[in-house]
């Protein structure tokens, strides 16, 4: 993942590059679930999600990186096969841009936040600081979508499951997961323990 390769449209912009293992036709559609797309940020923790006609949606959550209540009104423009826009209708961000590339071994997305409609009045406070946290869990999703994602039951489980999590909740699983695995092993070398004593007695 690299922020070093600045886009055509850098100006009062933030953006991030992240490589994927997925191809550049796979990635397209993977992007096509803006909610899903957008609840992988770990720093949103969204309170309402409703998809609305002709490509708006309408949301409400916390943007935990800047410890603010957001209201959001968003519309989709697809300005190509491997490139849309989301516009806000609201707020000091103009529009976050997705941009597709093909690459050696998979492909790459460019996730580019535009600040270009601020006006020097607008409280600077709302710049969203979650981008580059956001480019890494999308990073970390996809290499997860690419290794177990012919499993039915964890297509099941990300989807219906972890995608709606919020992000304390993830965490918290996730360390229930770790203690329980532990657990386990633990149990099974004191079993392996106790046969190896029993039947060499």
């Amino acid at each position: 993942m690299t922020r070093d390769e600045a886009p055509a449209t850098a100006a009062d912009a933030a953006w991030v590059k992240i490589e994927t293992p997925l191809g550049a036709v796979a990635l397209a559609e993977f992007c096509r679930d803006i909610e899903r797309l957008y609840r992988i940020n770990p720093y949103l923790e969204f309170k309402s999600w409703q998809p609305l006609p002709a490509g708006r949606y309408r949301a409400r959550l916390r943007n935990l990186s800047i410890g603010r209540e957001i209201d959001l009104d968003m519309s989709v423009q697809q300005e190509s096969v491997h490139e849309f826009a989301v516009h806000y209708t609201r707020g000091i961000k103009n529009c976050t841009r997705f941009t597709i590339s093909s690459a050696p071994g998979g492909s790459t997305l460019l996730i580019v936040d535009d600040y270009s409609g601020a006006t020097p009045d607008q409280n600077t406070d709302e710049v969203d600081r979650s981008l580059h946290a956001w480019g890494v869990a999308l990073r970390e999703y996809l290499d997860r979508e690419q290794r177990w994602g012919w499993c039915a039951p964890w297509r099941w489980y990300m989807r219906r499951v972890w995608v709606p999590m919020k992000p304390a909740a993830r965490r918290i699983t996730f360390i229930i997961l770790l203690v329980t695995l532990a657990e386990i092993a633990l149990f099974a070398l004191v079993m392996a323990i106790y046969w190896a004593e029993h039947f060499s007695g």
